[in-house]
């Protein structure tokens, strides 16, 4: 039996420890420094909880010290500090950033490691760069790979057709950070919320546009293999420029805290949604110009004996199946690991990994 440590008891990290326990294979411990965040986490034999602040460096590396891993599913800006702390404390380490200068941070940060660091291991980045890179695998040269993923409400209400599915710390950071691009062969830097498409699955339309994060590490592993890369987050139509009048004429792309306010106060929160995920590759095979797609929507559903939205789900269950094959010894056990270094194949044939499957039904069961 491995112990895991994971770090934020919000709707991810109960999720998480949920799915972990659910498997009699892990004991959990899940921290945070907030009471009522604890109280919440659902009551289970193999999860315990404990107070903690992350600021206290030496009471992290205390409490992760003798942990198979740590997980971290805290805010963004914090996660740098659980990975210095796993360092120290001798740890597996996994997270859920977007970050892209968090990320640089740790991979810095895992060149000196003894065990493996391995972040973004959440849906985007994550799973998506997974499946890009098992799509661009089977090209004898690339042209371009473009990356799409949206989490949304099944049942939108309001102008923005939008609900809070997930951190909103996160969403404004992706809406407002510079974006990493492949153009014309080149590694560039891309406005976020910009270069909005259109898009249809299923007889939907939605939009896409320009967002911080969602390539992880991949635009730097593909760079001189194709001519165009890039990811964008799926909306419904009439998102986009709302957000741009909110963050450019109001200004509050300088005022994120304002803006948290706002999303947190006017937008409800939901647990009915779906995660919508496309992704299209187009090169040459056997002299011939082709292209291959992938494409899936998950919905909420039964996880884990536990009512759970489709990006706690999927978000959840791309870490879990990452840490499930570290333990299995099926991934590198030291060092920096990138998620398009997964194999496809292998992460859906994990028990947590099947609920990216595309026949798995929207009810699902984990654990």
């Amino acid at each position: 039996m491995k112990e895991i440590m994971i770090i934020g008891a919000g709707k991810i990290g109960s999720a998480i420890a949920s799915m972990l326990a659910g498997t009699g294979d892990y004991k959990v411990t899940v921290s945070d420094r907030s009471s009522e965040q604890l109280a919440k986490i659902a009551p289970h034999p193999m999860i315990s909880s404990a107070m903690l602040d992350i600021a206290n460096h030496a009471s992290l590396v205390r409490a992760i010290k003798g942990n198979f891993a740590v997980l971290s599913a805290a805010p963004f800006h914090l996660t740098g500090q659980v990975a210095e702390a796993a360092l120290e404390a001798d740890a597996h380490y996994l997270d859920l950033t977007e970050d892209v200068a968090t990320s640089n941070e740790i991979e810095a940060l895992a060149q000196n490691a003894e065990r493996a660091f391995i972040p973004q291991c959440g849906l985007a980045p994550g799973f998506i760069s997974i499946v890009a890179n098992d799509l661009a695998s089977r090209f004898d040269s690339l042209d371009s790979v473009r990356m799409r993923v949206g989490a949304l409400p099944r049942y939108p209400s309001n102008a923005l057709t939008y609900n809070l599915t997930w951190s909103t710390d996160g969403v404004i950071n992706e809406y407002i950070e510079p974006c990493e691009a492949i153009v014309e062969g080149r590694l560039v830097t891309v406005a976020a919320m910009e270069e909005r498409e259109e898009l249809s699955l299923d007889g939907v339309t939605y939009e896409a546009f320009n967002t911080s994060g969602g390539l992880g590490t991949l635009a730097r592993t593909l760079n001189g293999k194709v001519r165009t890369l890039n990811y964008r987050t799926i909306r419904y139509p009439g998102h986009q420029a709302i957000i741009k009048a909110l963050l450019n004429d109001l200004n509050l792309k300088n005022r994120r805290e304002v803006l948290k306010d706002l999303f947190e106060n006017a937008l409800p929160a939901t647990m009915q949604d779906v995660v919508v995920i496309f992704v299209t590759v187009c090169g040459w095979r056997n002299a011939g110009y082709v292209q291959e797609t992938y494409a899936n929507k998950i919905y909420d559903g039964i996880v884990a004996e536990r009512n759970l939205s489709a990006i706690q789900i999927t978000t959840a269950a791309g870490i879990a199946t990452i840490l499930d094959l570290l333990a299995q010894e099926r991934l590198p056990a030291k060092g920096f690991v990138r998620q398009e270094e997964i194999a496809l194949k292998e992460f859906l044939s994990n028990r947590f990994g099947r609920v990216y499957s595309l026949d798995a039904m929207p009810m699902r069961q984990v654990g």
